[in-house]
């Protein structure tokens, strides 16, 4: 299955580090951020979890829950959370999927062509395209995906700033420009008329052409 924005996420049932979940119920009414790595103990990844972790809190206040995964055993993934804990200064809070059968990887399309179903003896060369990102609503629709090389670590402030931006364009009319972040102007969305945006904005808008009309991120 070929998943793209407003795609239903996929749900499953995995054992993480914090025990079984049902993906779906687990999100429960809120929302969620998948988001997968090549393989334990190895280098870049062990950067990424440990920053993820650090960003915790901020996803909490965001009503945001967040979740990893790699094709290693759940038993490998509490060994090496120490490991991220001593070298990037986070204790890994949040629960790490465990998938050696490959079937999330599988079922969100994170692995190339022909790569088989185990995880045993794979490398993560082997594992080259597992560096995805899922944002993910309420209603179980993706919402927004990244997929990043092997080679590159993820930039998790961008992520951040993307479920902001998913977060306030879900509630309000608007879009966000390049480079927006969190309480900078927006941009009233086409499909709203002038005539139904001055009643929302009776202050106005910045208009440098009629279809680009700016205005002050809305209040929640």
């Amino acid at each position: 299955m070929t998943l793209r924005i407003n795609s239903t996420a996929p749900d499953f049932k995995a054992e993480t580090t914090q025990g079984p979940i049902e993906f779906h119920k687990w999100i429960g009414d809120g929302w969620a951020i998948l988001f997968s790595h090549p393989k334990d103990f190895t280098p870049v990844c062990t950067t990424e979890l440990g920053y993820m972790a650090g960003l915790k809190p901020q996803f909490d206040k965001l009503n945001t829950k967040i979740i990893g995964l790699s094709v290693d055993p759940v038993a490998n993934h509490s060994k090496w959370a120490k490991d991220i804990e001593e070298t990037q200064g986070h204790a890994v809070t949040y629960p790490m999927i465990g998938d050696p059968e490959l079937k999330v990887a599988t079922a969100y399309d994170m692995l190339p062509e022909g790569a088989g179903t185990t995880s045993e003896g794979r490398s993560a060369a082997d594992n080259a395209t597992v560096r995805s990102v899922f944002i993910i609503g309420p209603d179980k629709k993706i919402k927004a995906m990244l997929t990043y090389p092997m080679s590159t670590g993820r930039n998790f402030d961008e992520v951040l700033r993307l479920l902001e931006s998913c977060q306030l364009t879900a509630k309000h009319q608007v879009a966000t420009p390049v480079n927006w972040k969190k309480g900078e102007d927006v941009i009233i969305v086409p499909a709203v008329s002038d005539e139904a945006a001055k009643a929302k904005y009776p202050n106005g808008w910045k208009a440098p052409k009629p279809y680009l009309r700016i205005v002050p991120q809305p209040k929640d």
